[in-house]
């Protein structure tokens, strides 16, 4: 007999694990392939439940991308705690891991569900998500090392979130790039973003 009374308890733990296995799936096969339908059988709950927690499948992508935040900032820790690797190359092995996202956990959005996103919140939202964003990046500089003011923080925000949506949309957003070119392409990118990253090290913000 299906349940029909839930504890605030309960409806807690089934929000996080609508995100928890929204994120999962998201991560794994991108977002604009991932239902709405596949998420809430997965939880085992059904379509009208789902809803109840949230009103769109754009409200809960957004908290996906806040869980994994924390992760993001995991991961750049271990690759510069790693007595194995260089400083050049644990900025890499992370910038790279962000950009194959789907290889490693991580959910990345393409340019459409950006604009998507974009049309869907509200201002107040909006407001929310950048902050968010513009804490994430700046405890990322903070992890290699390099002093977050505002200006690095937004210039690293542009420069990796180009690479990741590059890598992203060749080649069906960019059908003028060259698909085959695609991996160098990225590779060309983040060392030219590491490049500028090691010469932040040693430069004080004014």
């Amino acid at each position: 007999m299906p349940k029909v009374a839930y504890s605030e308890e309960d409806k807690e733990h089934i929000r996080n694990a609508l995100i928890t296995v929204g994120l999962e799936l998201m991560a794994k096969q991108g977002i604009q392939h991932t239902t709405v339908e596949q998420i809430y059988k997965k939880v085992g709950i059904s379509r009208t439940f789902f809803y109840s927690f949230f009103s769109t499948k754009e409200d809960l992508i957004v908290e996906t991308l806040y869980l994994q935040q924390p992760k993001i900032i995991e991961n750049v820790q271990k690759l510069m705690a790693d007595p194995a690797l260089s400083w050049r190359d644990a900025v890499k092995q992370f910038l790279h891991a962000c950009c194959y996202g789907e290889q490693n956990g991580i959910a990345v959005l393409t340019i459409e569900e950006q604009q998507l996103i974009f049309r869907h919140l509200s201002k107040e939202s909006y407001q929310v998500f950048r902050q968010k964003q513009f804490r994430l990046f700046g405890e990322i500089l903070e992890n290699l090392g390099i002093k977050a003011d505002t200006a690095r923080i937004h210039l690293f925000t542009n420069l990796s979130l180009t690479a990741m949506v590059v890598r992203r949309a060749i080649p069906d957003t960019l059908p003028l790039f060259v698909p085959e070119a695609a991996d160098e392409t990225v590779d060309f990118q983040l060392d030219a973003i590491v490049d500028a990253l090691e010469k932040l090290k040693d430069v004080p913000t004014s």
